[in-house]
């Protein structure tokens, strides 16, 4: 497995290197924006672990464009820790984020655990195809089609997306939300849901102020909205 980490403290990349190289993994580092991109490109890696504050482009600006062409797993690293600072790295499409300073050990099983989760079907059917074929899962690919179009959802929003379509019109609750995409900070706050469920919206609604899909139900949570097709596996 291919990590590239990007922070602009060279000490921080030599502990993050020698622990992610203790569990085998192979680590390219980038000291800013510029060269974290150039990298991305070259080495195309399974993980990204990515600083914020960067000399030149910002962590978020980074992400931004990483999300345009990719899905690659992505943990932020960010000084700041307040509720709004988190929704924001995650409305940008991270799938996980730690607060500086932390423990390498920590840093690393979040890797491992993002790993597993952009690794492992949730669910193994071929095929599910929700109003005629408006919106087509391969559970077993990790691709989601709207309207014959590829989307390109994080892992931690294709968890999400599984969970609610392997169980049409079934509630679930923020917290259940949660506990299926494990990883996250559980104890900051519900909202982290929301901001994951608001991503899912943009990417598959036709229109995020009337979704279809993924519906609200007040005081519970969420559930979906669409009609599978039976003629599909």
């Amino acid at each position: 497995m291919k990590i590239l980490i990007v922070d602009d403290e060279p000490k921080i990349l030599d502990i993050v290197e020698a622990y992610l190289n203790v569990k085998k993994f192979q680590v390219f580092r980038a000291s800013n924006g510029t060269e974290a991109m150039e990298k991305f490109e070259l080495v195309q890696p399974n993980l990204i672990v990515l600083d914020l504050m960067l000399p030149d482009i910002s962590g978020a600006v980074i992400c931004q464009n990483i999300r345009k062409t990719s899905d690659v797993p992505i943990i932020l690293l960010t000084a700041k820790s307040t509720e709004k600072d988190i929704l924001t790295g995650l409305q940008m499409g991270a799938d996980d984020y730690i607060v500086k300073p932390f423990s390498p050990k920590e840093l690393v099983a979040r890797v491992e655990t993002v790993l597993r989760r952009s690794a492992s079907p949730i669910v193994t059917e071929t095929k599910w195809s929700f109003d005629k074929g408006m919106l087509v899962i391969y559970p077993e690919n990790k691709q989601v089609f709207k309207n014959q179009q590829e989307i390109i959802l994080t892992p931690t929003e294709f968890e999400i997306l599984a969970l609610l379509t392997s169980h049409p019109k079934q509630v679930f609750s923020r917290e259940q939300l949660l506990e299926s995409v494990k990883g996250l900070e559980f104890d900051v706050l519900d909202r982290i849901i929301d901001s994951h469920i608001k991503n899912l919206r943009q990417k598959i609604e036709d229109n995020t102020r009337q979704p279809y899909f993924i519906l609200t139900v007040y005081g519970m949570g969420y559930r979906f909205g669409g009609r599978k097709d039976e003629s599909y596996n």
